[in-house]
Formats: structure tokens, sequence, C-alpha cells
């Protein structure tokens, strides 16, 4: 799963902390609309109030990745994602306008993953055959429940007639379909979790996202929240995930991840591996490695700002950028790696963070001796409990103070 890579030349260090030869490379682009903000979400979306801005947002995007270029100039792109939002909700003729702009002006490998994120809500199946004709080869289906009251609960836009349907569509047209589930949900049972995933996996789908409905800040839920199974329920929950699609035949990758053989998501095993990806689009963040250093960036969040800063020059600023420290590196390292299930080669950590791995012993012993995390010489996973106590592992690793 995890991309080869040349350890001994990469231990070459010109100075402490420095990359020898950077990660591959993947895009993100965000597409912040959405038919409504569903109350759990937090992401940066933004409810569409009368029509997109299709043209002037893909001219914005234009600009963004031009004045992008010089950070990532002849490197060669391994996945595309398009993420939202709903990106579901612009034309398949934007869709392609988007996708030869980013293979006029990158490296884009002719084997690229390209994932489109799409709501069952806006499902028309002309629109997902202009979509693969485009060029997109994995379509991520917001399904989240195929219960009504679980959906109206959810304040999603679909019912699961609609989501049975986008998702059939969705496998005649793609190599590759992602359905997205949730469970502890809102009064939702056992067994209610269980049959939703009876219902993914009847439908045939490659790849389970299954995740835990967790409360974010600043969002409905977090002010009025909703009536939640309790812990000990949501982590038979979390078991009975696992077992589940592990008997149908699923890989559990990562700790929502579930794929059946050769349909991992590339695009995200790169984040989960600290590789690097440009990101684009209103309130997009990226993360780019080079000689000087590693650097996260963010995009100015509403869509407005963000096109008339790139196009008008009036707006606020549309970029902004953080250099990160030496604990930065071993922290947000350790945050994505730590997701992996099988775990990471540890040559792995100085490959992409530039640092010894000893720096990071401390917190590994500790963790070690907390039975978080199991270690070999070859290998570095996290252990069972260190899986469903995945919050405690990661402490481990902050900086302190």
């Amino acid at each position: 799963m995890i991309d080869r890579v040349d350890y001994k030349a990469a231990s070459v260090m010109l100075m402490p902390g420095q990359l020898q030869m950077p990660p591959p490379l993947a895009v993100y682009v965000h597409l912040p609309w959405c038919v409504r903000k569903c109350p759990y979400c937090d992401f940066n979306s933004h409810a569409a109030r009368g029509e997109i801005p299709e043209q002037r947002y893909l001219q914005a995007l234009t600009r963004d990745l031009e004045r992008s270029l010089h950070s990532v100039w002849g490197r060669e792109v391994s996945s595309i994602f398009i993420g939202g939002g709903t990106p579901s909700l612009f034309s398949g003729a934007a869709i392609d306008q988007l996708l030869v702009t980013l293979r006029t002006l990158l490296r884009v490998s002719p084997l690229a993953e390209v994932t489109l994120e799409a709501n069952p809500g806006t499902f028309e199946a002309a629109r997902f055959a202009a979509y693969r004709d485009a060029g997109v080869n994995r379509l991520s289906l917001g399904v989240q429940s195929f219960n009504p009251r679980h959906l109206q609960a959810l304040g999603r836009i679909h019912d699961a007639d609609e989501a049975r349907r986008a998702a059939a569509a969705a496998l005649e047209l793609f190599e590759t379909v992602n359905l997205d589930l949730m469970y502890a949900l809102p009064e939702q049972t056992l067994d209610e979790a269980r049959r939703d995933l009876a219902t993914a996996i009847a439908i045939g789908a490659g790849h389970v996202s299954a995740y835990h409905l967790t409360l974010e800040p600043n969002t409905p839920f977090a002010a009025a929240p909703p009536p939640l199974p309790d812990d000990d329920a949501a982590a038979d929950m979390q078991v009975m995930v696992e077992a589940t699609l592990a008997a149908a035949g699923y890989q559990h990758y990562e700790t929502s991840a579930f794929a059946r053989p050769g349909q991992h998501c590339r695009h995200n095993l790169n984040y989960w591996c600290f590789g690097d990806y440009l990101g684009l689009g209103a309130g997009a963040h990226g993360k780019l490695s080079s000689h000087d250093g590693i650097e996260r960036q963010a995009r100015v969040k509403h869509p407005r700002a963000y096109m008339d800063a790139l196009l008008d020059n009036n707006g606020p600023a549309w970029l902004e950028t953080r250099k990160l420290s030496r604990t930065d590196r071993i922290f947000e390292f350790m945050m994505n790696a730590l997701r992996l299930t099988e775990g990471f080669d540890p040559r792995l950590f100085q490959a992409r963070t530039g640092l010894p791995l000893v720096l990071a012993e401390p917190a590994l012993r500790a963790a070690e001796t907390r039975g978080l995390l199991t270690r070999t010489p070859d290998n570095i996973r996290p252990s069972e409990r260190g899986r469903h106590f995945l919050n405690e592992l990661l402490q481990m690793f902050l900086p302190e103070g």
C-alpha cells in the first residue's frame, strides 16, 4: 500500500531536517457549495443560494493553480481528489474543464486516481456518465445511512432509494466506488448499524468508509446535541463494523477505511503516509515539501472572498502559509501514519520528515509501555487498543507546553 521509497538515498541529508527528495504529490480541489448545510458538518461548505458561479469559480481555480506552479514545478501528480461541499452540483462540462486545466498545467500521471465526491440527492445518470467521460475514475458517495429516520436526523437531502439507485449507477460507470457511512447516529441501535453495512456490502461497493459520528464545535449538533448512543454502545458498533466488513472480504487498512483487494484509496494513502498535496479552492489546505522545509498552506474560506482575491485583487489574502517546526513534523507524521492499521516502515519517518526517528523515541517508548502501539525493526503500528483509543495514542506525540 505504501509507495516504494529509496530510504538509503532519502537518508542522505544535506542539512538536519532537510529532505533529500520530495514525497509523492497529490492535488485536492475544493468545490464548496452544497444544497444545504448538514447539522453535523464542520467542513468549509456553503448552502447554494441561486445558481452556482461555475465559470467564475473555475477561473479562480485556474489563477490559484497558476500562482502555485512554482511550488510543484516538474513533479508528477499521482492522484486528484475533488471534494466539497457537494462537487456533484457542478456540471459534467465544468468538471471536464477543471480536469483539462489540471492536466494542461501539471504533470498528471496517465494512471492517476481521480476521485469526485457526490451526493445521492444530486444523482443524475447522465451527469455521472459525464464525470466518467471527463476522466473521473473513482466516485465517493456520501450515503451516511440507508435508514430513512437517520437520514432525516442527519439533515440529508436524499432518501434510501435514491442512495441505492445512485450507488448502482456509480458501480456501472466507475472503476472504484466508495460509500461513506456513519454509525453511532442519533438513537441508532446496533442492529440498525448492522443493516446499513449489510446494504452497502450487498450493493457491491469496493470501498467503504465508516465514520463514528462526532459532535464538532460550531455545528448545530454541538449547540443542541441529539440523543446519541452511549460510549459502550458506540464501541460495540465499532467492533461490529470491523468484524462485519472483514468477514465480507474488506481489508481494514485505515481507522475508518475498508477496501476490497485493489480498491484502496491511493489519494488518502498519500495523506496518511505524510505525502504532499497541493490544495486548490476556497478553504483548501495543502502540504508541500522542498529543500527549504515543509510548508502548510490554507486558502481563504469564503467562496466569494476567494474568487474576488484571485480575480479582482480587492479581497483578503488568498493564501496563508506556515512552516512546520521539528515538533510539528513529528506530531503531524504520527497523526497520519498511526491511522494505518498495518503501520509504517520506520524508515518512512525520516524520508518524509527529514528527521531521525530517535527524536520520537520518548513518545514511542511511552506509547509502547501503555500498550497503544507495537514495534519491530521493520514496522511501527497501533495495537488493537491503540486503534480503538487513537486520540489517546496521538496525544503521546503532542509537543509539551
